[in-house]
């Protein structure tokens, strides 16, 4: 093996420091270089012309010489010692680091000990240890470790409530007691997400993957900022649960919904701020409960409930703000259920429900405000239910209809007026007269 090749010490993986040779070398070069440069500058400031000479060497001249050589020396010397101790401190750190790295595993594996207990107490003192390791360790990935310990237990398979009748009340007793304990898991992840990125036992920044999960208990992410990392409930089944959004920040995050099932409870997203974040419902399934976006203002992101099935849910962005990004329902289907826009501005965002159907429930876009950005319903079919536009304003948007079949919308046709405003593309059959 060639001197090139010749592997480093562990120490030196670890720390990524250079030999102490290589590293010698660079500190005199720097410091050569550093005390030229003072010289030359003080050379300049002081603006010196030229340089005495003398043909021969007297006393002064020659103890300055042995005082420059002597100071040279020392120098090198404080190079020496201070490279030395450089790389001293960052062992020691490196030790240190590698010291708590240790304690941290050997409580990791006493807390996931705890959580594999038959005794929901004993899972109970496993999650909250499982959540002071988190607050507590030594770096990012280590608290990554944490949050998907907690996460993976939450996607755990459990037998259902075997129901409070006499032959059955122990194992009620058992199911309740562990489901305190998904509970608990919910309501600290909610707790840690709220407070402000950079604080101690804050997870902001931690992606959370809930896929497959069923919340049945309380979630309460309100006023968190979601700036980076991803919340994943892709696939979660929404049985009576409730998480909450409520004045959140999406900057850049994702909140992911996609294949989820909603059947009871709610999701609350009002007066939340979406400046750059996806919030995602793609392939989504409302057969009940709520999903609430009042107020929200969009100036960037994207809400996706492209393909999703409507039949008893209803989803609300009434006075909702929509300055830029994207709300699609694309490919959708209401057979049930409300989706309200009412009193929305629609100022700049795009707004897609191309290829959907409505068959049943309600769509409304009452009194909403139209003045930029583009509402897609090309190839739309209105078959049933209520789809209206009453007392709607259009002053800028370019609305399509193009190809909808079926009677047009209530509302729509005065709201656009006659003949339609500019930007107001609808089908040929719903501007004749009526028979």
């Amino acid at each position: 093996m060639t001197h090139r090749q010749r592997p480093r010490s562990l120490n030196e993986r670890e720390l990524r420091l250079w030999r102490v040779g290589r590293a010698l070398t660079l500190t005199f070069v720097a410091a050569v270089l550093v005390a030229g440069g003072v010289f030359y500058g003080l050379v300049v400031l002081l603006d010196f012309q030229e340089i005495d000479s003398t043909a021969k060497l007297n006393a002064a001249t020659l103890f300055d010489l042995v005082k420059l050589s002597f100071g040279v020396v020392a120098g090198s010397g404080a190079l020496v010692a201070l490279v030395v101790a450089y790389r001293r401190q960052r062992v020691d750190e490196a030790g240190a680091h590698r010291e708590a790295t240790r304690l941290h595993t050997e409580r990791f594996s006493q807390a996931v000990d705890k959580l594999g207990s038959d005794s929901p107490a004993v899972r109970l003192g496993g999650v909250h240890a499982l959540t002071g390791l988190a607050d507590d360790a030594p770096d990012n990935s280590l608290r990554q470790t944490c949050i998907d310990v907690l996460c993976a237990y939450l996607r755990l398979r459990y037998s259902p409530d075997p129901g409070e009748g006499p032959a059955h009340l122990e194992e009620h007793h058992h199911y309740l007691a562990l489901r305190e304990v998904r509970h608990t898991i919910l309501r600290l992840i909610g707790d840690h997400y709220r407070r402000p990125k950079g604080t101690h036992r804050s997870w902001q920044g931690c992606d959370l993957d809930l896929t497959g999960v069923t919340i049945d208990g309380v979630m309460d992410f309100r006023g968190a900022t979601f700036s980076a990392g991803a919340v994943n409930f892709r696939g979660a089944t929404f049985s009576g649960g409730h998480v909450h959004f409520d004045y959140a920040e999406f900057s850049s995050g994702t909140v992911n919904f996609h294949d989820a099932t909603f059947s009871d409870g709610d999701v609350s997203l009002g007066n939340a701020t979406f400046s750059g974040g996806d919030v995602n419902f793609r392939d989504a399934e409302f057969s009940g409960g709520d999903v609430n976006l009042d107020y929200a203002t969009f100036s960037g992101s994207r809400v996706n409930f492209g393909n999703a099935t409507f039949s008893g849910s209803a989803v609300y962005f009434d006075n909702a703000t929509f300055y830029a990004g994207a709300v699609t329902f694309h490919d959708s289907t209401f057979s049930g259920g409300d989706v309200s826009f009412s009193a929305a501005e629609f100022s700049g965002s795009d707004v897609n429900f191309r290829d959907s159907t409505f068959s049943g429930g309600d769509v409304s876009f009452d009194n909403a405000t139209f003045s930029g950005g583009n509402v897609h319903f090309g190839n739309a079919t209105f078959s049933g239910g209520d789809v209206n536009f009453r007392d709607a304003e259009f002053s800028g948007s370019a609305v399509y209809f193009n190809d909808s079949t079926n009677p047009a919308p209530q509302g729509l046709l005065a709201a656009v007026g006659t003949p339609p405003s500019a930007g107001v593309t609808l089908p040929s059959a719903w501007l004749l007269p009526a028979p």
